[in-house]
């Protein structure tokens, strides 16, 4: 019976996680493709749903906790899906911010190409994904591989900063555009983080090894040995 509620929760969460997902990819769909009805689906529709979804979710969890009081590895999984739910709250709360920085450039001239961000927004997505399939999955060379690509994620910011920054010193009407890519680029970046923070603790339970404190280049040659 318990093995059956830990799957619900499980089920619920993939469903909260693919809602997320899509709420990152339609906030950049709308800042590429300058569509301001993405942007508003996101803010106006799918964030009120994800915070329904975290509430329900948390209520599942707790209610699951007091009515079979789990031990061991089943207590440890259903506190685990209560740390994933608030990553997941989190998540959503940067698509949103970064749908509002989207809506704010819709109407207004390029800074630059975009290039990097739309790169920065598939590697992360395809993170968070990996990262749910990972706990659901107890696969810990899927989390290592996800902590690996963290590297990628965090160049790919440094080099938009660096851009931008070039952009608004040789022309300083571009600041103000300039300064909402670099907030969007920062929210992906820490989407990007939370899904370490996922993989991690997938690390832990599974493995009973903490990799917090490694820098995520071990990863790419050392996970086998962890």
């Amino acid at each position: 019976m318990l093995n059956d509620k830990i799957q619900v929760l499980k089920r619920e969460l993939v469903g909260y996680a693919t809602l997320v997902e899509s709420m990152i990819d339609k906030s950049i769909s709308g800042l590429l493709l300058k569509k301001i009805t993405l942007l508003d689906d996101v803010i106006n529709n799918d964030e009120p749903v994800a915070n329904e979804r975290e509430i329900k979710l948390e209520e599942m969890c707790t209610n699951t906790l007091a009515q079979f009081q789990p031990m061991a590895k089943e207590l440890r999984l259903i506190l685990m899906i209560l740390k994933i739910n608030n990553d997941l709250e989190r998540i959503g709360d940067h698509a949103v911010n970064i749908a509002d920085g989207a809506a704010f450039l819709i109407d207004k001239s390029s800074v630059k190409s975009l290039i990097n961000i739309p790169r920065m927004a598939e590697g992360t997505v395809k993170m968070v994904k990996d990262s749910i399939d990972a706990f659901i999955n107890e696969d810990t060379q899927l989390a290592f591989d996800v902590l690996g690509r963290d590297n990628l994620i965090d160049s790919l910011h440094t080099q938009i900063l660096h851009d931008l920054i070039d952009y608004m010193s040789a022309e300083p009407s571009t600041i103000e555009r300039a300064m909402q890519l670099m907030r969007i680029a920062k929210n992906l970046e820490r989407i990007a983080d939370l899904a370490t923070n996922i993989c991690e603790d997938v690390i832990y339970i599974v493995m009973g090894k903490t990799v917090k404190h490694l820098n995520t280049e071990y990863f790419t040659t050392k996970n086998n040995e962890i």
